[in-house]
């Protein structure tokens, strides 16, 4: 599609569920397992979550290595009509690392004053994932880690746009009314399914670090 690669990083319960039914989802992986996380993010030029995530958990999205790294990723949120809180820890932090705001077509001129870059990737109602792909190239983004929710996830599966997972299993068990990690495909036919080969195996402590890439036939 572009020169971008990305990876989805999901943490999970061994069932697949990112959170409880209520949205409650700190912490199903270990201390270790998050400063895994952490050199993920470092190794990537930009961080990307959706508007959803902002709301729920107001990360920071930045990468807090020992040592630190000597330049932050881009800090990306997919929000197609504005959400994300002028209050939130990646608008209060833009002294740390640019923040980019991605529009369906939308001004967003208040993030805009505050300092984060608007970026228009849409049709007025959704973020393209191809468009902002190709600004995200434009822009000199080549690597980018894919954290969140499950229906920026599934965007970007749908697009194929996803080449590498990067998946943390805990060991416990939330269950059916648990969130799942990716929304809904709208496969209709096995056939259709994204196919991914195993290529590592990480253990950390009691929770699982495996990584996939897509299978190209």
């Amino acid at each position: 599609m572009t020169g971008v690669r990305v990876t989805l990083k999901l943490a999970t319960s061994l069932d697949g569920r990112i959170a409880l039914a209520d949205g409650t989802s700190q912490w199903i992986t270990s201390s270790a397992s998050r400063a895994r996380s952490h050199d993920l993010r470092a190794a990537h030029d930009a961080i990307m979550v959706g508007s959803g995530t902002v709301l729920a958990d107001d990360p920071l999205l930045t990468a807090r290595t020992i040592p630190l790294p000597v330049r932050q990723p881009v800090r990306i949120v997919a929000d197609s009509s504005g959400r994300t809180p002028l209050t939130s820890k990646l608008m209060t932090s833009l002294s740390v690392g640019p923040v980019v705001i991605v529009t369906a077509g939308s001004e967003a001129p208040a993030h805009a004053a505050a300092g984060a870059a608007i970026w228009r990737c849409g049709n007025g109602i959704r973020v393209s994932v191809p468009d902002f792909l190709r600004r995200a190239h434009a822009e000199g983004i080549r690597t980018i880690l894919l954290e969140g929710g499950s229906h920026l996830a599934a965007s970007f599966v749908r697009a194929g746009a996803v080449h590498e997972l990067a998946w943390f299993r805990a060991p416990i068990l939330i269950g059916g009314e648990g969130l799942s990690a990716v929304a809904e495909l709208g496969l209709t036919d096995l056939k259709s399914a994204t196919r991914w080969r195993p290529v590592a195996t990480e253990r950390i402590g009691d929770d699982v670090l495996d990584t996939y890439v897509r299978f190209e036939q």
